[in-house]
């Protein structure tokens, strides 16, 4: 099958499981990139996460790892490790997820990677920065959000509210997603130089970031001016607002906004009320705020405040769950989500890339793979490098 996007001819080495590095590694499938997934005989675990028509095709699976060949190599046996040291010498990218100190007991640390292959980008997803105390812990997406004080967030809402933990993968997706950026850099250092490199790309130090990026706030200044925590963001009532028969999604943000919005209840606290003066009053007493918008929003149909809010040009959204996202009409007239034939799971769903490129669209190339599809493909094709390799030496 032929790959075409903006990575057309990058091509990546594997070794990752679960969903923070075959996240990335799918991203960069998109893009054009021929990814080489590698597998234990096992297979990776999320094949066995979730329902599926197949054993080892779950719907996960086929979401995070479409546009992928797959190829089985177990690691720990010396014959399979020198074969994928030869894959090895064929890729621009090697990226992994397991702990340093694993690849380093497989063979497989940097130094031994590139001494196969000088020009390769060593790209690394794991836990914790090396050199600290956490060094070569495990880590997860649920211990992650916790130690980045991204579940703490909750308590800081007010209320009884405990520390909890987001009802998605937030950590292993902005950590993939930050993986593919420092890759495709590394990339174009190597474009221009030469020069192949070891990227780390850590968890917990990487959602740290993200969270204090919203949250560090008045900690920021030496002495603290307050106590961190951006106030509109953890206000109680910063939720989906209820209405007489159902929920919407509204967000009253700027003056104007405000102002229209009081002139549509035929109120005029937009020009009386101190509150809400300017951004920093509003701030100020965002909790109070957020608290009285819920006993307005109660007051119509959902409907009826969507056409109010809309027709005043007050930004607002529905509020959708698993199901109603399927129809959504902007999805659906955009083609966002498509139906495809898979060749062991028959039709499948998937959801188109969202970016629009003039150009050299990204666009997934095939779908997920059954484990062990490409193996026989993949080590002819390297094969056939090595010789291609081999006369061009002579």
């Amino acid at each position: 099958m032929t790959v075409t996007g903006p990575l057309e001819g990058v091509r990546v080495l594997d070794l990752t499981s679960v969903l923070m590095g075959p996240y990335a590694s799918q991203l960069l499938a998109e893009m054009g990139a021929d990814v080489i997934k590698v597998e234990s005989p096992d297979g990776d675990i999320v094949r066995q996460i979730g329902k599926a028509r197949n054993p080892g095709m779950s719907g996960l699976f086929l979401t995070a790892n479409r546009g992928k060949r797959s190829i089985v190599l177990d690691l720990k046996a010396p014959g399979d490790k020198a074969e994928l040291l030869r894959i090895a010498r064929t890729c621009d990218v090697l990226l992994y997820n397991v702990r340093p100190q694993a690849m380093a007991r497989l063979g497989l640390s940097y130094a031994e990677v590139a001494a196969a292959n000088p020009a390769i980008i060593y790209a690394g997803v794991f836990g914790y920065a090396e050199g600290g105390p956490y060094s070569g812990k495990p880590a997860y997406d649920d211990l992650i959000q916790g130690a980045s004080a991204a579940a703490s967030l909750f308590m800081m809402t007010g209320g009884d509210q405990a520390p909890r933990y987001m009802p998605l993968a937030i950590a292993d997706r902005v950590v993939g997603i930050h993986a593919v950026n420092c890759i495709l850099a590394a990339l174009r250092h190597r474009d221009r130089t030469g020069q192949g490199q070891q990227v780390d790309v850590p968890m917990f130090e990487t959602m740290v970031s993200m969270v204090l990026g919203d949250h560090l706030a008045g900690l920021t200044f030496d002495p603290p001016l307050d106590e961190g925590g951006y106030a509109r963001l953890l206000a109680q009532d910063r939720t989906p607002q209820r209405t007489s028969d159902g929920y919407i999604c509204a967000l009253i943000y700027n003056d104007k906004h405000w102002k229209t919005f009081f002139e549509l209840l035929g109120r005029d606290d937009a020009e009386t009320d101190p509150r809400y003066r300017n951004h920093g009053t509003r701030t100020v007493h965002i909790r109070d705020i957020y608290r009285e918008l819920g006993q307005i929003f109660l007051t119509k149909t959902t409907a009826e405040w969507m056409d109010l809010l809309e027709k005043a040009d007050i930004p607002v959204m529905p509020l959708h769950d698993l199901h109603s996202i399927l129809q959504d009409p902007h999805l659906v007239a955009t083609g966002f989500f498509e139906e495809v034939d898979h060749p062991s799971e028959g039709r499948i769903r998937g959801m188109r890339i969202p970016s629009r490129w003039s150009e050299t669209q990204p666009a997934s190339p095939r779908p997920a793979p059954r484990l062990g599809e490409h193996s026989d493909e993949i080590r002819a094709e390297v094969r056939a490098i090595e010789a291609a390799q081999d006369k061009l030496v002579v």
